[in-house]
């Protein structure tokens, strides 16, 4: 099965100077409990069903596949708002590897984090000086909690 190994940090705005030409995704969640999260995304003219296991420190299994855009934009339709987000994913290069950073807007608008994916879990990074803090571990920053709204200042400390 599949492994998706990331870590994942609060970015600081300054990056949105390194930020060209990104991709708008549309993500619903479909369902999630502690062990398991299935998520719609559009992404431009495709649709990808996702379903992500629990966490394991940085690794989770992870399932994608395509679906018809049709049946993608009728699904993701039946996903309740406080069940869905918005945001604009941009690749960034630093120290010789590409970064995802993800700018979101609605009610996470000024809310940037910044994801890196490794081949093994004890991979070296070199933490771009853009980043102000890691939240791999932190529930609050996983995108379907995100969906229902940002953390509060005061939580997010």
């Amino acid at each position: 099965m599949p492994v998706e190994i990331e870590r994942k940090f609060i970015a600081h705005p300054s990056v949105l100077a390194l930020c060209r030409s990104g991709t708008h995704f549309v993500q619903g969640y479909l369902y999630t409990d502690d062990a398991n999260t299935i998520r719609i995304r559009q992404a431009e003219d495709r649709t990808l069903i996702t379903w992500k296991s629990s966490r394991r420190g940085a690794c989770r299994d992870e399932i994608e596949f395509a679906i018809a855009p049709r049946d993608g934009a009728a699904l993701l339709a039946r996903v309740p708002p406080g069940r869905r987000l918005e945001k604009t994913r941009y690749r960034v290069a630093h120290a010789g590897a590409v970064w995802d950073v993800d700018v979101f807007g609605g009610a996470l608008a000024g809310l940037i984090l910044a994801e890196i994916e490794l081949e093994r879990e004890d991979q070296p990074v070199v933490v771009p000086p853009w980043t102000e803090r890691e939240v791999t571990a932190d529930p609050r920053y996983r995108n379907s909690r995100l969906a229902a709204g940002a953390p509060s200042e005061r939580e997010a400390a």
